[in-house]
């Protein structure tokens, strides 16, 4: 099972795409690849003016990079972070349900299963604390894949760690029959020695000037 997770933004939005082993539903620990993260960075300005970009024009952006994703890493799920309400940054809520619309929007129409996932049940799953800070989640991260080093941007952290969690449900939600209870725990195999990101992941940014 290959699974794409999606951090939303319109300047960046995270991705982690991540292949699990066949078997993972079974265990009690996700034995997990990564197989590409990065960001897709979207444009600030256009032209020779460098004039600001419109909101429209990132969405269009976005689209763009998100279908070639898509295409690229031929997901079998992709996990999407939903929507949160931020009582500081009212606004930051309106300008990432923009870019989910879109996202989900790309997944619905390219047939794939897709998982939402609330910010506190990922951190909570990760780190067992549902308001876990970003350096947290990134040294979470480099811990579950044995990584040399936190993966940056915060947002390829963030991406896969979605991924895992979208992993784990829905994994077990087609291994367990229904009425039965999925474990809760959450982990990644350990091989020996590090495990390092795939070239290019450090990042393969997507990026428009």
């Amino acid at each position: 099972m290959r699974i794409l997770g999606i951090d939303p933004g319109l300047r960046l939005t995270g991705y982690g795409c991540i292949d699990l082993a066949a078997a993972a539903a079974s265990r009690t620990t996700i034995p997990a690849t990564i197989v590409e993260a990065g960001v897709i960075r979207l444009s600030r300005a256009s032209g020779s003016s460098r004039a600001a970009i419109t909101v429209s024009q990132r969405l269009d952006e976005l689209e763009t990079d998100f279908k070639d994703l898509l295409a690229r890493t031929n997901p079998t799920v992709v996990a999407v972070e939903a929507v949160f309400a931020h009582a500081q940054y009212p606004m930051a809520s309106i300008v990432m349900a923009h870019a989910r619309g879109v996202l989900l929007l790309a997944i619905r129409r390219a047939g794939v299963q897709l998982v939402e996932l609330k910010p506190a049940e990922v951190k909570k799953a990760l780190t067992g604390n549902g308001q876990a800070p970003k350096d947290q989640m990134q040294r979470a991260i480099q811990a579950c894949f044995n990584l040399p080093d936190p993966p940056r941007p915060a947002d390829v952290a963030d991406a896969l760690a979605i991924a895992l969690v979208g992993a784990r449900r829905a994994a077990v939600a087609a291994a367990i029959p229904e009425g039965e209870s999925p474990t809760r725990s959450l982990g990644t195999k350990r091989g020996n020695g590090s495990r390092r990101l795939p070239a290019g992941l450090a990042a393969r940014i997507i990026t428009r000037d």
